[in-house]
């Protein structure tokens, strides 16, 4: 079990994914602060707005521990660029010390003009007794890897997934027989192999939807991500006929 900071957002973040953020909310600069200062990784989680915590979007049960490749900062702004590691549940959130500014403790200090406040003008504003002065959520997560490599047999309804989806994004732009054909196959085999985040790259590439993303990012075994992606492909064929 480890205390993991929650960056909880409408974002799905997959194992071996590289992604972008640019950090500008009091709570994650000073989450960003922490974990640069301590060398720690965060975890992002999609929001659920349905279990909030301190009003805030609480987080979704599933989510990726994130490594930070790269950070600068450009005027108030942070960007970051991040990779997904560890699948986590979480298992027990603990509520950030202040609520969203929309509370009405912040009338005076929100501007008209949408300017926030700093991080330390939010800090003197936690009350006293508060337990900790944290602007962010965090939570108590436990780890989890797929437990075996991908078979033979598994890696070929991937490319045969992959296969279709690429195929038919390359006809939609019209690309030519010869050149679709060699841009797929080099696309599949640079994806696909026996480790277990080749199934979290195929989702990536292939699912649309933070919710359908959220599904793999759950699946306890590769069988189960494969038969969610396989579902997925389906539904989108369905529509599409």
């Amino acid at each position: 079990m480890s205390q993991l900071p929650l960056f909880v957002l409408p974002m799905v973040l997959m194992p071996g994914e590289i992604q972008e953020l640019r950090i500008f909310e009091p709570r994650y600069r000073q989450m960003l602060d922490d974990c640069l200062l301590d060398e720690n990784n965060f975890g992002v989680v999609l929001n659920d707005p349905f279990s909030p915590t301190n009003a805030w979007d609480g987080p979704r049960t599933h989510g990726c521990e994130a490594e930070i490749l790269h950070h600068e900062t450009k005027g108030s702004n942070h960007f970051v660029q991040i990779i997904g590691r560890r699948r986590f549940t979480v298992t027990d959130v603990t509520a950030p010390a202040l609520p969203p500014f929309s509370a009405p403790m912040f009338e005076e200090v929100v501007e008209d003009d949408g300017i926030l406040p700093d991080v330390q003008q939010l800090l003197d504003m936690i009350p006293v007794d508060a337990e900790h002065s944290k602007l962010y959520i965090s939570a108590n997560v436990e780890f989890h890897a797929m437990d075996s490599n991908i078979t033979e047999e598994q890696q070929s309804i991937l490319k045969g997934m992959m296969n279709h989806v690429l195929t038919r994004i390359g006809t939609v732009l019209r690309i030519e027989d010869d050149l679709l054909e060699m841009w797929v196959s080099e696309r599949v085999d640079r994806t696909i192999d026996e480790d277990s985040d080749s199934i979290y790259a195929v989702a990536g590439l292939i699912l649309s939807t933070l919710e359908a993303k959220q599904q793999i990012l759950a699946s306890s075994t590769i069988d189960e991500a494969i038969e969610e992606l396989l579902h997925n492909v389906a539904m989108v064929q369905d529509d599409e006929e």
